[in-house]
């Protein structure tokens, strides 16, 4: 396995996974608008941005994870990893691709310098949190959104 950034021709198996997470859908059939491109250009462009993928030997993409670098003055003025989108293909689940995947991420965000990574999880997604704090991960703060 490796995890490695998304080049342009796997947008369409990224955006299959995150379209739904309970079942597999077939890249060919993903639409991909002029917002996608807009934001996968600008994750590309942008050094604290990284849209990652899991992929096999035979370069299929069996995951996905975006880390994004943020800069603050906590943590001694070292850059906190926030990981998002993380999914693993329906298929594949529950062979230890998803704490694969997580462990890399976690590894590139230390090879940075990070000093904490973090992330966010709906509420409603209990084997998602059970899976996460497997990993090490703390419920240790309550986390809000408002919608703009």
């Amino acid at each position: 396995m490796l995890l490695r950034p998304a080049a342009r021709a796997e947008l369409t198996a990224v955006l299959a996974l995150l379209a739904d997470e309970d079942r597999i859908t077939d890249p060919a059939s993903v639409v991909v608008d002029e917002a996608h491109e807009r934001a996968f250009a600008a994750i590309e462009a942008d050094p604290r941005n990284e849209m990652l993928v899991l992929v096999d030997d035979a370069g299929l993409v069996l995951g996905c994870a975006q880390l994004t670098y943020i800069p603050g003055l906590g943590q001694g003025g070292r850059e906190r990893a926030l990981v998002e989108a993380v999914r693993v293909r329906a298929d594949r689940r529950g062979g230890g691709l998803g704490a694969e995947l997580m462990k890399l991420a976690i590894e590139r965000a230390r090879a940075r310098g990070c000093g904490l990574m973090q992330l966010t999880s709906n509420k409603r997604r209990g084997a998602a949190h059970r899976f996460y704090e497997r990993l090490g991960f703390a419920r240790s703060h309550e986390g809000f959104k408002l919608p703009l």
